[in-house]
């Protein structure tokens, strides 16, 4: 071997005469890594074994569908509040279509008939108009006038209070809802804010936490309070309507009290008139 001649070294190692660590070379690296590459030696979280918290826990995956999403978005109190929509909604259209009918069923020209028999005397006439009607003034006056030699105003208390309870049908439902629906979203406005303020420790969720805690307080209270203002319109205007027929129903029994007992008065006096000269004849023997 010559002077100055360089020793090839091992496979796998630098040539003799070069420095450990010189440019250039990386003994460390990996095979097959280019010349110049190094191997970085801060760790990430993963290979730390520490998890790096994520902001997937506080997201709502969207749909694409808005409602779908305010949905979730409002988070777990949507749920009852979806039921009580879908209650004050069906009770709403059933006040609707049995008020419709009762708007068609109403024959006044009926009860001025029903009015002028009784007052020529004819009872029994006014009986026959009134029966099988689905006006609920009639089928009050037909009960008192078949029940007048028992208890009159029994007869028409009675009835009277029969319509007023079909008429008020459900009112108490929808007083219900219109008091719980405010009340449930004030709740998920809480459950928002609760899970808002709970993810402030975090910096790295905060914002998402947040946003969405405030986006569901918000969500859960616009619902409940839009439930509650559906439901009190209807309610106050069946409520006014219950309180027009009962107005009608104490109208035509006052009207038929007084007129029976005009009649009952009129009849009296003719037989005390009959019997006046008999009994004048009787004292003149």
């Amino acid at each position: 071997m010559q002077p100055g001649a360089q020793v090839p070294g091992a496979p796998g190692q630098p040539p003799a005469g070069v420095p450990q660590g010189a440019p250039g070379m990386s003994p460390a690296g990996p095979v097959g890594a280019p010349a110049g590459a190094s191997v970085s030696a801060t760790l990430t979280p993963a290979e730390s074994g520490t998890p790096a918290p994520s902001g997937h826990l506080y997201e709502t995956k969207l749909t694409g569908n808005y409602f779908i999403d305010k949905f979730k978005q409002g988070g777990p109190v949507m749920w009852p509040i979806l039921m009580v929509s879908l209650v004050a909604l069906t009770v709403v259209i059933e006040r609707i279509f049995w008020w419709g009918g009762r708007w068609f069923r109403r024959d006044p020209k009926r009860i001025e008939k029903v009015f002028t028999a009784i007052e020529v005397g004819d009872v029994a006439e006014a009986s026959r108009l009134s029966r099988d009607s689905r006006d609920p003034v009639l089928r009050m006056m037909w009960n008192g006038l078949n029940h007048q030699h028992a208890s009159l105003q029994g007869a028409l208390q009675v009835a009277a209070g029969i319509e007023i309870k079909r008429a008020g049908r459900f009112l108490v439902v929808m007083d219900t809802l219109v008091t719980l629906a405010p009340l449930l979203g004030l709740l998920g406005t809480v459950t928002g804010l609760i899970r808002a303020f709970g993810a402030l420790g975090n910096e790295e969720v905060a914002v998402v936490a947040v946003t969405g805690g405030i986006a569901e307080a918000l969500i859960a209270t616009a619902c409940g309070l839009g439930i509650a203002i559906f439901s009190l319109i209807p309610f106050n205007f069946f409520t006014s309507r219950v309180s027009n027929l009962e107005f009608e129903l104490q109208t035509a029994a006052t009207n038929l009290e007084v007129m029976l007992e005009a009649q009952s008065k009129e009849h009296r006096e003719v037989a005390i008139g009959g019997q006046t000269p008999s009994s004048s004849k009787g004292s003149s023997i």
